[in-house]
């Protein structure tokens, strides 16, 4: 099967002497997610941006819209794209491994954006198989570098089924101390009766991680709401959300959690619901990459605001994503 959409990066991956031509697809998307747009409340068109010169106040566009450097205060060094393509450094166009780790050693913090890894051509399969496998056997990933949107980043491989998934990984400089946040948390000695009752509470909800079981119901409601707004049909109220009961004493409400505590139970992917196909006008045409609402939006005018199509949920495709082991 082809590989969907087109590559985010294409290079080579190089170990010492043996390489092969790749490319990175990025492996998570929001375009489902449902989005809105900027309107005009009075007309129900859309709202355009306009870039201003901050001196001028004219309107600049876009054939005359650059990057600069702010190298005193309101004083920019303008740089041109073609002098940053210029520079070429070797992780422009290749990711060379540069050692490989336990997988265990890599503080989950660090991890940022992740890519899959495929061979281009099929001349390169099996030095890419050479490199995934070496990795498989001797249970370790790989760190190499790689210029993604014009930064160099250090990026994490290991194998995927038959490809390699690729991380970026954040710098030390980006993580922030969790020293700071942290402690000013009391040392507390728990009694041992709270921890076992704490302990059976977790045994209950035990279970595998199937992330098929999750769902975004802030999006599912938003989705239905527009639904409903469709059709004409009264928008429910903002009601506040239950605030959670004070904990006066806590050995109680552990006890009373074991009570309502059962076994967690499997989460069925929403079902979605059949609805009368009846011709009222012309079906609105769907917004690429965003979800499409099961109602026609029909008519237009001045002073009526057409909804945003929304699509119902996609099933997610492709492998689970594998959880990730604590660092050591």
């Amino acid at each position: 099967m082809a590989a969907p959409a087109r590559p985010y990066w294409k290079g080579y991956l190089q170990l010492s002497l043996v390489s092969c031509p790749i490319s990175l697809y990025t492996a998570a998307s929001s375009s489902e997610r449902v989005g809105f747009r900027q309107i005009n409340k009075q007309t129900g068109n859309r709202l355009r941006q306009q870039l201003i010169d901050e001196v001028t106040q004219k309107p600049v566009g876009a054939e005359d819209k650059g990057r600069g450097y702010e190298y005193a205060k309101g004083v920019y060094l303008q740089v041109e794209d073609e002098e940053l393509d210029a520079i070429a450094i070797e992780s422009s166009h290749m990711i060379g491994v540069d050692r490989f780790v336990p997988r265990s050693q890599i503080d989950e913090r660090y991890l940022e954006s992740p890519y899959y890894i495929v061979p281009n051509d099929k001349v390169g399969q099996e030095a890419f198989a050479v490199i995934r496998e070496a990795m498989r056997v001797k249970d370790m990933v790989a760190l190499g570098r790689v210029v993604l949107a014009k930064r160099e980043r250090v990026i994490m491989l290991q194998p995927w089924g038959k490809g390699i998934l690729g991380e970026t990984l954040r710098y030390d400089y980006e993580i922030r101390n969790a020293d700071e946040y942290f402690d000013d948390i009391s040392d507390i000695k728990i009694k041992k009766e709270m921890l076992d009752l704490a302990q059976h509470i977790v045994a209950s909800k035990t279970g595998d991680f199937n992330p098929k079981e999750f769902r975004d119901e802030y999006e599912e409601a938003v989705v239905e709401m527009l639904k409903k707004k469709q059709a004409g049909a009264p928008v429910p109220k903002d009601r506040p959300a239950a605030a959670p009961s004070n904990v006066v004493d806590l050995m109680q409400a552990l006890r009373r959690s074991i009570g309502q505590s059962a076994p967690a139970a499997k989460v069925e992917a929403a079902k979605p619901a059949k609805t009368e196909t009846k011709k009222a006008g012309k079906r609105s045409k769907a917004i690429p990459g965003q979800r499409e609402l099961l109602l026609p939006i029909t008519g237009s005018g001045k002073g009526k605001v057409a909804a945003e199509s929304v699509a119902e949920p996609k099933k997610a495709s492709g492998k689970p994503a594998a959880t990730r082991r604590k660092a050591s």
